[in-house]
């Protein structure tokens, strides 16, 4: 038995005043229907009319009016650094696999075949454990595999 239903969620910087959070990995923040954990120990259900990809600082708002933060789980992922990221950061997206830009390095998923091609191209890769949030693709919310075109309420997330 679930203790909340949640249906809605509400976007980073439209809410305040969570009471409770929850930490979900890469693959967990996109969901449609899932029973999580709160850090509380409460579960929630969580049920969404559609898959729906949650970035950092979203929530979940609960019928009882609730508001469940979600935040990025620390995860395996290889730290990229080199003299060229932006030539790293292109063979990385041309595989269409997500990555975080930050200004010293990228982050990518832990993919022993990756790293190994971004280290003949000259990349110092190093396993971490972090929160992954990858940049938004070109669907507006960083899922590529999926290919979707529709409108979602993270295509706010595409200009970046």
């Amino acid at each position: 038995m679930t203790d909340h239903l949640t249906q809605t969620i509400r976007l980073a910087g439209t809410w305040t005043s969570a009471t409770d959070t929850c930490k979900l990995s890469y693959g967990g923040r996109f969901l449609r229907r899932k029973v999580i954990q709160t850090l509380d120990g409460q579960s929630m259900l969580v049920d969404l009319p559609k898959t729906t990809s949650l970035n950092h600082g979203d929530a979940f708002e609960t019928t009882e009016g609730q508001l469940v933060e979600v935040i990025a789980a620390e995860e395996e992922l290889l730290e990229i650094t080199g003299e060229n990221l932006v030539q790293l950061a292109w063979h990385i997206g041309n595989r269409h696999t997500p990555c975080q830009i930050e200004t010293d390095h990228l982050l990518i998923q832990n993919d022993p075949v990756i790293g190994h091609m971004l280290e003949h191209l000259g990349a110092k890769v190093m396993q971490v454990l972090r929160p992954f949030t990858p940049e938004g693709g070109a669907y507006g919310h960083g899922r590529t595999h999926s290919h979707e075109h529709g409108h979602t309420a993270h295509d706010h997330d595409h200009a970046h």
